[in-house]
């Protein structure tokens, strides 16, 4: 991994997002070759976008007219992106008040208006959380009445696409798949820590500290799935930085969900990224274990994360054979009401994996838990404790 060409892409994203001019030795590492290996790494992270405006920005002069061209063109692409995803988010905003579905926006959705321009914060999806009791009738409507497409329901939302095939991530319930598990109670009172939006009757905001939290937990759970990419941390930096954000709400709601030294930490590394600090060796650490998990983590991160939570190379390997209860039932919604079926759940477990094409990636998975070293796994262990997870 090239620190320089982190350094200079991190140069860009904060020049991108506070509006600061890169400095004149700053420019003159930004040559065509430097370039191209920064705009290599922000496309892994979905932030090639602020990079492309960064240097539109700051006129490098390395850069040729015809990159300048392409350049533009990721800049309009993710502007577009925008307007496309905002049309989707509105019309839904609309659907939900007209049914008189109490809603609550998460996410992108909701971030985007403290970027300097909307544009810049992108999303694949929209993510709405709506109550458990409305989901049959929420879904009815966006199906039979708007011609959304139903693709199945998860362990805490249900998967739909638009006419103009936006993703929509309906959620019913916050806490998932048992991840950062001291977070769950807070997540599940969301909407005991809601207001209605001015001028709706239906939409429901997230107090600052509330939805920072989720954004932390949400932080959390992709973290020990392999990565969370670079973009929550910007986010972080933004919300970090609002005017009237009440910062001890937030840290006692982060104290009392055991995830204060999680968010100190990645506040420390937004900080180094987007604030110009000093690093220091565990934000080294955790921004190697970031950019190397690209936007959405990778399968060796996860694999060495959870050998560590499971507690060790065996306890790891069985418990992707026999997937405990408090796991498995978010995939079988149904043993919440009948536990004693979990057995049977294990075997369509199994039989799906090896009929439906996952046996190879899960032998896969088996090999790289026993091929990671003692050390890796005695450094993967200090360094979940560092940062609290």
């Amino acid at each position: 991994m090239n620190r320089e060409t982190n350094r200079l892409l991190f140069c860009l994203l904060r020049s991108a997002i506070c509006g600061n001019e890169l400095r004149s030795n700053e420019k003159e590492l930004l040559t065509a070759e430097s370039v191209a290996e920064i705009m290599c790494l922000a496309r892994k992270h979905d932030v090639e976008h602020l990079a492309a405006f960064a240097l539109k920005q700051n006129r490098i002069p390395s850069v040729s007219a015809d990159y300048s061209a392409k350049l533009e063109n990721c800049i309009l692409k993710a502007a577009f992106r925008h307007r496309q995803l905002n049309f989707e988010y509105e019309n839904l905003c609309s659907v939900f008040e007209d049914a008189e579905i109490p809603f609550i926006p998460l996410k992108g959705s909701v971030i985007r208006k403290f970027y300097p321009e909307a544009w810049m914060r992108t999303s694949c999806d929209i993510d709405i959380l709506i109550c458990e009791s409305d989901l049959d009738k929420a879904t009815a409507i966006l199906v039979d009445e708007f011609e959304y497409t139903y693709k199945g329901k998860g362990s805490h939302d249900v998967s739909l696409f638009s006419p103009g095939n936006i993703h929509l991530e309906l959620h019913y319930n916050l806490v998932e798949d048992g991840i950062a598990k001291e977070s769950s109670d807070i997540l599940r009172k969301v909407w005991e820590q809601t207001y209605v939006r001015k001028g709706c009757k239906y939409c429901r905001d997230m107090t600052d500290a509330m939805f920072y939290f989720y954004h932390v937990a949400h932080m959390a759970k992709h973290f020990e799935n392999g990565g969370c990419g670079i973009r929550p941390f910007i986010d972080m930096f933004i919300l970090d930085n609002l005017d009237g954000s009440n910062y001890t709400e937030r840290d006692n709601l982060l104290l009392h969900g055991g995830l204060l030294k999680f968010a100190n930490i990645c506040r420390t590394l937004a900080r180094v990224w987007f604030g110009g600090y000093d690093s220091d060796s565990l934000s080294r650490q955790m921004e190697d274990y970031i950019l190397r998990g690209g936007v959405y983590g990778n399968s060796e991160n996860r694999i060495t994360v959870q050998q560590q939570k499971k507690g060790g190379k065996l306890r790891y390997a069985i418990s992707r054979i026999f997937i405990p209860y408090e796991e498995i039932k978010f995939h079988y919604p149904i043993l919440e009401r009948h536990k004693w079926l979990t057995p049977l759940m294990e075997v369509r477990r199994w039989f799906k994996l090896i009929f439906c094409g996952g046996a190879k990636r899960s032998i896969n998975e088996l090999k790289y838990n026993n091929s990671i070293s003692a050390d890796k796994a005695s450094e993967m262990k200090k360094f979940l404790s560092n940062i609290g997870l």
